[in-house]
């Protein structure tokens, strides 16, 4: 099921920062043919390449794992019934495309939500 979330974030944000493959291949250090094989399900992936991608496409490997285009009755049909998510109860991961002000002001909520769930994690 991960491998096809993966392949499927992976995909969607090529797309999003109009990068190609290549590109993507050359900034995580990984050759073209093993990421082909990964977004065509057909690779499995370290967590190190998992990392490497994620850096190369600037964003966490917990949203690369999580964040998809599949919706949720899709994912646990896929999940056997199980959708994993690893934020507490409240919260929710959304990807949206904002304007620059927009962007500003979500990044200081986000900013606030971390430290929250941060502070949880410590007691």
């Amino acid at each position: 099921m991960y491998n096809q979330i993966l392949f499927t974030n992976i995909l969607r944000l090529l797309d999003e920062r109009n990068m190609t493959k290549s590109e993507l291949a050359d900034k995580a250090g990984i050759s073209v043919s093993f990421l082909s094989d990964l977004t065509n399900g057909k690779a499995n992936p370290s967590l190190k390449v998992m990392e490497l991608i994620a850096e190369a496409l600037q964003t966490s490997l917990p949203e690369l794992l999580e964040i998809t285009d599949l919706d949720r009755a899709t994912l646990a049909e896929l999940a056997g019934g199980q959708v994993v998510n690893s934020l507490p109860e409240g919260f929710v991961r959304y990807t949206a495309i904002l304007t620059e002000f927009q962007a500003f002001s979500v990044r200081q909520w986000d900013e606030q939500n971390r430290k929250r769930l941060l502070k949880r994690r410590v007691r």
